[in-house]
């Protein structure tokens, strides 16, 4: 009986000491578009002809104090909860580092092929799994004041909305706006954590969403139909079996075929991959990498890989 008992209380130590160290998703918090645009934090240009209106975060955090309090008591929120936190502000300033920017702006203003939005070079850099949108307007009445907020958490790799939380506060004679936004959210945030956590659990056992597209240079001699390899396939089934051999579970849909084009939907990779011993984070371009090397080095068809934001690869056949 004592055998049985012991052997009980260490299955439940484990699976406890399992769950503490269950991975939590990466989180980092962006004043919304809206918000942005409501407090004249946006720039404009010239693409193409069409006026484009992109957020200037930069200007907003030199500017605006508020919004560095608010971003600190989100932060210190979820820490409190466990999740660990990007710093936003830190992002932007890699971002001046590489003056990802100023090429951005001069890609666009050329014609050259469209470059990355201003969030999706802060999620580049900062490798978060889930971005936490926030958006939020304070109210007067009297000597009154409270906090109308809207918070989004969003898948950073396909921009789906996987958690939500929004609501107005109790009216307070308090003018500190960290402490306005706290008695706003507070009730939210434990159902709004669970989401997100759920939704990373979710990840971890079924793989990321990513979307892989593959194009065929004008000037080259094959295409999608031509066949490859020993057995003479279809260039075109020989991709999908190689995503059906690399994706997690074989989980991915072909959701347009053509002779010229494939376009791969709910394609699951794994969150992690082994190298020299260690675990590393899967990205888009790392995964699809592997893809293009197949196709260069099983199959000779050279090719170019570009990526798109962070969910999102595109492969080019007969030349880079």
């Amino acid at each position: 009986m004592k055998k049985i008992l012991s052997a009980l209380f260490l299955l439940a130590l484990g699976t406890g000491i399992a769950f503490s160290q269950a991975k939590k998703p990466t989180l980092m918090v962006v004043p919304s578009d809206a918000w942005c645009n409501t407090n004249g934090y946006m720039m404009e240009f010239d693409n193409q002809g069409t006026t484009v209106k992109i957020p200037n975060y930069k200007k907003a955090f030199q500017e605006n104090p508020d919004l560095l309090l608010v971003i600190s008591k989100i932060n210190g929120i979820m820490a409190e909860r466990g999740f660990p936190l990007k710093n936003m502000e830190s992002a932007i300033k890699s971002l001046e580092q590489t003056a990802a920017e100023d090429a951005m702006m001069t890609s666009k203003e050329t014609g050259a092929e469209a470059a990355e939005s201003p969030v999706d070079k802060l999620k580049a850099i900062a490798k978060a799994d889930i971005i936490m949108q926030l958006t939020w307007t304070v109210n007067v009445t009297g000597p009154k004041k409270s906090v109308t907020f809207n918070l989004q958490g969003l898948d950073a790799y396909t921009d789906k909305q996987i958690a939500s939380a929004s609501g107005t506060g109790a009216p307070s004679f308090s003018s500190e706006l960290p402490v306005l936004l706290e008695e706003a959210v507070l009730s939210h945030m434990d159902n709004f954590s669970n989401s997100l956590q759920n939704h990373f659990d979710d990840m971890f056992a079924n793989g990321r969403e990513v979307i892989i597209r593959i194009k065929v240079w004008d000037d080259w001699g094959e295409d999608l139909e031509s066949t490859f390899g020993p057995d003479d396939e279809e260039l075109g089934v020989l991709i999908e079996d190689w995503l059906a051999d690399n994706t997690v579970n074989g989980r991915f849909s072909t959701t347009d075929a053509t002779a010229t084009m494939m376009l791969f939907e709910q394609v699951r990779i794994p969150l992690y991959y082994e190298r020299n011993g260690s675990q590393r984070a899967m990205d888009t371009r790392r995964y699809v990498k592997d893809l293009s090397d197949y196709l260069a080095n099983q199959l000779s068809i050279p090719n170019k890989l570009t990526t798109q934001g962070l969910g999102r690869a595109t492969i080019y056949l007969g030349g880079k």
